[in-house]
């Protein structure tokens, strides 16, 4: 109860202060970190110090830093780019490039979200509406920095194409395979079906279904989950309902995201700076819905896998 009631008299206090500023601002940097699946990756050909290389060249792009500029309504959330050393933006690296993230501004009063969003060469203007999430408080503190941060979960919908959620179709299924050769209950296929204790077949089809309930599937080896558990820690020392990325709507700024296999994490506050930022709408690029943006990707991926699927058998049918 005593730290409830200081919470709030923190609150009041904070807010107070934050209506006798017109000129509030806030910017604050944020550590994100995205661990990759490589036990899907590559395949089962690949060997461990093959995975381990590659995961070493994409640390890099799992692991930036971001700067949130913030007002009461409005923020700018944008990638904190360093230089980087030369030949280090070849191969894999060098392709994701070709996905490369602006500044993305958010307007919670309008209930806005748009994206400056560079695709192969092409520069896109992403607006769309700004997602409601459906937060449940869970009690639960800790410290960050020198804030309380009180903690709130909820369930969130994954977008198709991100790249950091995508995975090797039948992970899930591989794993119930294995505790069910561990259990010796039964061995379930691809396709559902297996062999149970006396070796009778067993119709297992709700294996498959259920994965494609709640999966997307990309390609023939590609899904990605529809929605996800997100974890986030905020404070009401300052009451904004901003955050990284595209979440918000919480009473006071979210300092930690945990979603899925990304971490995002605050490390530096300035409240107040002297010097301020503008925070302005991205105007440049063509105008698309996410909807309209993620069907010009599939497509662009779907053109890309016929051109280098058409040259891998006409190299392999060329001999004679």
């Amino acid at each position: 109860m005593k730290l409830k009631a200081l919470l709030i008299c923190i609150t009041l206090f904070s807010a107070s202060l934050l209506s006798a500023q017109d000129d509030f601002q806030g910017v604050a940097t944020y550590m994100s970190k995205t661990t990759m699946d490589m036990d899907g990756f590559g395949g089962k050909d690949m060997s461990p110090e093959r995975k381990k290389a590659i995961a070493e060249r994409m640390k890099g792009m799992l692991e930036k830093t971001y700067i949130l500029t913030f007002n009461r309504s409005e923020s700018t959330y944008k990638e904190d780019e360093a230089l980087e050393a030369p030949g280090a933006g070849g191969g894999f690296r060098g392709m994701m490039s070709s996905f490369t993230a602006g500044a993305q501004y958010k307007n919670i009063k309008e209930g806005q979200l748009i994206q400056d969003q560079e695709f192969f060469g092409k520069q896109f203007l992403i607006k769309d509406d700004l997602e409601k999430l459906e937060w449940k408080m869970t009690g639960e503190t800790k410290q960050i920095g020198k804030y309380m941060a009180m903690k709130a979960v909820a369930t969130k919908k994954v977008d198709e194409m991100d790249f950091s959620k995508m995975r090797r179709r039948g992970r899930d299924d591989d794993k119930k395979k294995e505790e069910a050769k561990t259990k010796g209950d039964r061995t379930v296929s691809a396709f559902g079906k297996g062999e149970g204790k006396e070796g009778e077949k067993v119709n297992d089809s709700s294996t498959l279904a259920s994965t494609e309930e709640k999966t997307t599937v990309i390609s023939d080896e590609i899904e990605v989950p529809k929605e996800e558990e997100v974890v986030a820690w905020y404070t009401m020392q300052i009451p904004v309902n901003s955050g990284p990325g595209d979440f918000w709507g919480l009473p006071g700024l979210i300092l930690e995201i945990n979603s899925g296999r990304t971490t995002i994490l605050c490390s530096k506050i300035v409240m107040n700076p002297s010097e301020k930022q503008e925070i302005k709408k991205p105007s440049k690029g063509k105008e698309v819905t996410k909807a309209e943006y993620n069907d010009i990707v599939k497509k662009k991926m779907e053109e890309m896998r016929e051109m280098y699927g058409g040259r891998n058998r006409g190299g392999r049918g060329g001999g004679r």
